[in-house]
């Protein structure tokens, strides 16, 4: 996922937001980067950010071959959110930051934290396929220009 230096891009943003960045929007930009390769920037960020990113959600994410063990929680920005074309949030509810004219969705998933690896797959196969129709969505929009 990018660092945050150039927030200009030609390329459509998804930003999601969650309590602490651990889990949900960790496994969430994961996916959106693996799937969506070198099309869109990537963002992900938390209200209240953990010390480290879930290791349920580092080792759900490694066995279909992505790896977020490298990722750290981090608090949102509004720079990063006024950039954004896309806000997905995951259950921070009013923590999260309303920006008028933005494009906001909202995922009602489990917080993975203190539950089972089997548990967290299940989220996890639940995010893959909400990201893979995001990226159709973001795919045809791309088309219309």
């Amino acid at each position: 996922m990018p660092i945050v230096d150039d927030l200009s891009s030609d390329k459509p943003s998804v930003l999601f937001l969650c309590v602490h960045n651990a889990g949900r929007s960790q496994m969430a930009a994961g996916w959106l980067d693996h799937l969506a390769a070198d099309r869109v920037d990537v963002f992900s960020g938390g209200s209240e950010p953990a010390g480290t990113v879930n290791p349920a959600a580092v080792e759900a994410m490694a066995e279909v071959g992505i790896d977020i063990g490298t990722e750290f929680p981090k608090p949102w920005t509004d720079e990063i959110i006024r950039a954004a074309d896309v806000v997905i949030t995951m259950g921070c509810r009013d923590a999260c930051p309303v920006i008028p004219g933005k494009r906001y969705i909202d995922w009602d998933l489990r917080d993975p934290k203190d539950l089972t690896l089997d548990d967290v797959r299940s989220i996890r196969d639940d995010i893959q396929g909400r990201i893979a129709e995001l990226v159709k969505d973001l795919d045809r929009a791309a088309i219309r220009g």
